[in-house]
């Protein structure tokens, strides 16, 4: 079992940077493929961001791409979401989440409870 914790939401106006945190407990990451997801108010979850297990591989979704960072510190148990740029449109709930392969649907194993990012105009 792995239990995820994000932090590192907020409030921030529009062209400001946040970096979230995933801190991870129970299991070790170094095994399990990251992501990214978020949801916005009325909204269906989706995708923002993944990578593989060594780091090696990184996905984005295209709204996100260029402005957002994501990355990892296997001896920390730790992600990381470095948001870059922000627009009124990244303003959502951010959740962490692991499972065994890298991909951008929701099909991950493990949640955390999510942080939120409001971005101001």
């Amino acid at each position: 079992q792995v239990h995820l914790v994000e932090s590192g939401g907020g409030v921030v106006q529009a062209g400001g940077s946040l970096r979230l945190s995933c801190a991870a407990s129970g299991r070790t990451i170094s095994t399990y493929a990251m992501a990214w997801h978020r949801q916005a108010p009325g909204k269906f979850r989706e995708f923002v961001a993944t990578i593989s297990w060594s780091g090696e591989r990184t996905y984005y979704a295209d709204s996100v791409k260029g402005r957002f960072t994501i990355s990892r510190d296997n001896a920390k148990n730790t992600l990381y979401l470095q948001m870059n740029n922000l627009k009124t449109e990244d303003t959502a709930v951010y959740f962490c989440a692991a499972g065994p392969t890298v991909t951008i649907t929701q099909t991950y194993d493990y949640w955390g409870q999510g942080t939120q990012v409001t971005v101001s105009s």
